[in-house]
């Protein structure tokens, strides 16, 4: 199994990466203000303008350090990679399911399975451990409804009708997701999905929290040689890595949405660390990005027992795990992708 090495994110806005020898330094002001060696680092996200030296990211590309921007907000913005590498007949083989619709349904179905079942057993965990404090009739209600939408699922044949159903989904368990949230209600309230930009603070920290997972996902994928920007139900598009996008679906409940209600519930923010800009946007301040991200990290070194490979692994190689058997499956040594089904 793949070692979990660190994520290095680097919040100031002010902040110049250079290399010095074998480590990364964090500059402000022209002056050093902390380095840290390349050898513990998997990858490298920044969300300051100044940018980094050349001779960063060339020890990157060699070190096969992943190295991404985002502005502070956390909206993507590049990436440096160095030279493609992994096998090629597998890349062959994931083009030719992107291209055939029937293919590229099967692998898709299991992606969008996984989500919808996670969502569900999210919401018969609440009615189990809160019974007091939620509408057990209202998420009752919305899990059977998920349940129906599985069993008809496994029928789907066409991309557009799986993306159909997939979208149901989503606004029925998006309906119930403000039961969920059941401290510091007068502040964090979700009252449906807004993206570009968020209009609320559970917005706002959900936004955040799946470019985090999608930048995993995309590491994961290109560890195994896969290529993130081509995808089966996600449509190509330039500079979308849309294949990382398939493979979160699965994730984003019990990976993100859980993760964001325990920032929530345990009050490791509050409503003082958001800013409201004029055209309604919600965005975090420095430092409510900094508990976020330190609780991220350590969210993923928690141990959870991987339902497929009934192993004990560490959260944060869940994507790594995810990425081996999607590429196991492209490979033929699966019958099926078996998506991650958390209970």
């Amino acid at each position: 199994m793949r070692k979990l090495l660190n994520t290095l994110f680097v919040t100031s806005d002010d902040a110049y990466l250079s290399l010095d020898g074998e480590n990364v330094v964090i500059r402000k002001e022209d002056q050093p203000n902390a380095r840290y060696p390349l050898h513990n680092l998997e990858a490298i996200c920044t969300f300051g303008y100044k940018g980094t030296s050349p001779a960063l990211m060339k020890a990157c590309t060699e070190r096969n350090i992943s190295l991404t921007y985002l502005n502070k907000n956390g909206k993507y913005l590049a990436s440096v990679t160095g030279e493609t590498k992994g096998n090629v007949v597998l890349r062959k083989e994931q083009y030719r399911i992107s291209d055939d619709d029937y293919r590229s349904v099967v692998v898709s179905k299991n992606f969008i399975l996984g989500k919808i079942y996670n969502q569900k057993w999210i919401l018969e965990r609440a009615t189990r451990d809160y019974p007091l404090r939620v509408n057990v009739d209202k998420l009752k209600e919305v899990s059977r409804s998920l349940s129906d939408s599985l069993k008809v699922m496994r029928t789907v044949e066409r991309l557009d009708i799986l993306r159909g159903m997939e979208g149901q989904a989503a606004v029925q368990y998006n309906s119930v997701f403000n039961e969920l949230i059941l401290q510091q209600k007068e502040h964090f309230s979700f009252k449906g999905r807004s993206r570009r930009p968020p209009l609320d603070l559970v917005n706002a920290l959900l936004s955040f929290c799946y470019t985090l997972l999608s930048n995993d996902v995309k590491s994961a994928l290109e560890t195994v040689g896969l290529d993130p920007y081509v995808g089966f139900m996600h449509q190509d598009r330039p500079g979308r890595a849309s294949l990382a996008l398939d493979m979160m679906e699965e994730l984003r409940g019990v990976y993100a949405d859980r993760f964001v209600l325990s920032l929530i519930n345990k009050k490791i923010v509050n409503h003082k660390g958001f800013q409201y800009k004029e055209n309604g946007a919600v965005i975090m301040n420095d430092d409510t990005r900094k508990k976020l991200i330190v609780a991220w990290q350590e969210r993923k070194q928690d141990k959870i027992q991987h339902p497929f490979l009934n192993e004990k692994i560490n959260w944060g190689l869940v994507p790594h795990a995810q990425a081996l058997l999607l590429a196991r499956y492209i490979r033929g040594d699966l019958d099926e992708y078996p998506p991650f089904l958390w209970k």
